[in-house]
């Protein structure tokens, strides 16, 4: 129902969605984590994910999950290979921090947020490939002080995204509308019908 709640919380929404940040999954195919991942996406209010299942590898199904909602506000673009998502997003400008823990990657709290950038995150046991890690820009790892090494991979996005939220939300980013003009009302009118 079209309340005017409803219509000024879509408006308000939409104003502070982020085109110059954005996360690539690679691999990524147990539904809980694809789903608490663009839930976490919407959050911080990204646009667009990027997905890569390499060929013959399947998007899992999201219909069954309750976070599977946040499907109808975040838009997906797949691919097939790690080249051709990566020359798309160098070709729109996009920095590319994959995570990894190497000892070149550096702290997720060193990085620039502000800036147009696409954080990369991989499969639950192999992490993102050796291929995407070297065609990155740089390489990052969340600071831990534990004895296990490693997040699951939703939970390591959701802390990468809020460090990105910080930074952005401090500087005034979300204050400044990035979606305007005729692309706003398309995507507003079919924000409307959702």
């Amino acid at each position: 129902m079209r309340t005017e709640a409803r219509i000024e919380k879509v408006r308000r929404v939409l104003e502070r969605r982020q085109l110059d940040l954005t996360v690539v999954l690679e691999n990524v195919h147990d539904p809980h984590n694809v789903s608490a991942v663009l839930r976490t996406c919407d959050s911080v209010g990204i646009y667009i994910v990027y997905l890569i299942y390499h060929s013959g590898q399947k998007f899992p199904d999201l219909s069954k999950r309750s976070s599977a909602s946040a499907v109808k506000w975040v838009k997906l673009q797949f691919f097939d290979n790690v080249e051709e998502c990566y020359n798309l997003l160098r070709g729109e400008g996009f920095k590319i921090y994959s995570t990894a823990l190497t000892k070149e990657a550096v702290s997720l709290y060193s990085l620039d947020l502000t800036q147009k950038v696409a954080l990369v995150f991989g499969n639950e046991h192999t992490g993102v490939s050796e291929l995407a890690v070297s065609l990155a820009d740089g390489n990052f790892r969340i600071p831990q002080v534990g004895m296990v090494e490693s997040l699951n991979i939703s939970v390591a996005c959701a802390v990468s995204l809020y460090e990105a939220f910080r930074q952005r939300n401090s500087k005034g980013i979300y204050d400044k509308p990035q979606i305007t003009g005729q692309m706003f009302e398309e995507i507003f009118q079919k924000w409307l019908q959702k």
